[in-house]
């Protein structure tokens, strides 16, 4: 349904066009918009033209008119003055409300057309039944784009994103919950992963600035048929919770640089707790002390050079290789062999996804 904020400016401009005063109401005699005060001297009247057959009427200086859509009775336009001049101006008003009516239902149907896409909830043969009513190309190249927004419902963030992709393109701005907001972007025949990057960056800068809005935009891979739309939409979900748990830094995922991350994300919870209790042998590594932190995370940063991270902690070589063997003994991981290397920083990772999972269990 249209808005009255969209009806009272389109009213508004067809004033300022024709110097004549326009009211709208709907059909239980409810002011929707109006040009002028005083409108509701007017409302019982409209409701009498409801229940007349007539398309259009003028009364004591005023004249009605009807808006159908799909033949269902949606307004009545009221035009102030009974001369040819305001049977004109109502006839136009009529015929751009209608257009606003179905613009705006065709709009209401793509759109929930894409979220039944991206939910899965339609049947192949029905994806392309509909999008073929809704004048929507099935083999387009696609990619979906998720962006969550630090508060609920934040609408300004939702206009702006709109109005950036859904002017002249074949784009899709939808919402299936309260933080998220989904684009269907349309890509050209070379465009890639830089390219990606580019309109994440792009709408991240815009979000920053404009919506004064702290967001994260993670992105799924790029597909070429409308069918497949919900596991692109499903690979920027995952890209995003993974990015969350495992690249907490970057505010841009996409799902095809996620690492090894994207495999600790499948793994089931006792699989998880079993390796946990064979590395650390029960203890909690998030019992470690800040500086035994702040030592591993500095040594796997220089990849494992033993000079280079003495010399970043400001520390001698013998105080670091003492930490390294304080850390030998608790964990029987030394961190300057490759393999035992690779297991404790796994092992870290799987600690930071059973944290995660924990959470969202409250």
């Amino acid at each position: 349904m249209i808005s009255n904020q969209i009806l009272q400016t389109t009213i508004d401009g067809l004033k300022g066009i024709t110097h004549m005063d326009l009211c709208l109401f709907d059909t239980d005699g409810n002011v929707a918009a109006a040009t002028f005060t005083g409108a509701d001297q007017y409302a019982e009247s409209a409701k009498e033209f409801v229940e007349s057959p007539a398309e259009s009427q003028a009364v004591a200086g005023v004249q009605f008119f009807k808006v159908y859509d799909d033949q269902q009775l949606e307004y009545v336009i009221v035009v102030k003055g009974d001369n040819d001049n305001g049977y004109m101006i109502g006839k136009i008003t009529s015929f751009q409300v209608q257009n606003l009516l179905v613009a705006y239902k065709e709009r209401y149907d793509k759109d929930n057309f894409i979220k039944n896409l991206l939910l899965d909830n339609l049947l192949l043969v029905d994806i392309y039944n509909r999008a073929k009513k809704l004048h929507i190309d099935t083999d387009s190249r696609r990619v979906v784009f998720l962006i969550e927004t630090k508060h609920e419902k934040d609408n300004n963030a939702l206009e702006i994103l709109r109005s950036m992709f859904t002017g002249k393109t074949k784009d899709f701005i939808t919402a299936v919950d309260e933080k998220d907001i989904i684009l269907v972007k349309e890509l050209k025949e070379d465009d890639g992963s830089e390219e990606l990057d580019r309109i994440a960056k792009t709408m991240l800068d815009m979000l920053n600035s404009e919506a004064m809005s702290s967001v994260h935009i993670a992105y799924g891979t790029i597909i070429n048929e409308i069918r497949d739309v919900s596991r692109s939409y499903k690979e920027a979900k995952m890209a995003l919770d993974v990015g969350k748990i495992f690249y907490e830094e970057r505010n841009i995922v996409g799902y095809n640089n996620l690492g090894i991350g994207r495999l600790i994300y499948q793994l089931p919870m006792p699989l998880c707790k079993m390796f946990i209790r064979e590395i650390f042998d029960g203890k909690n590594p998030e019992e470690f002390d800040e500086e035994t932190l702040a030592t591993i995370n500095k040594f796997f940063e220089n990849s494992l050079n033993v000079s280079e991270t003495s010399r970043q902690l400001y520390i001698h070589r013998n105080t670091l290789v003492y930490r390294l063997d304080k850390l030998q003994k608790t964990t029987n991981l030394d961190l300057r062999v490759f393999d035992d290397a690779i297991t404790f920083k796994i092992a870290l990772m799987v600690v930071k996804y059973m944290k995660y999972m924990e959470s969202m269990e409250y």
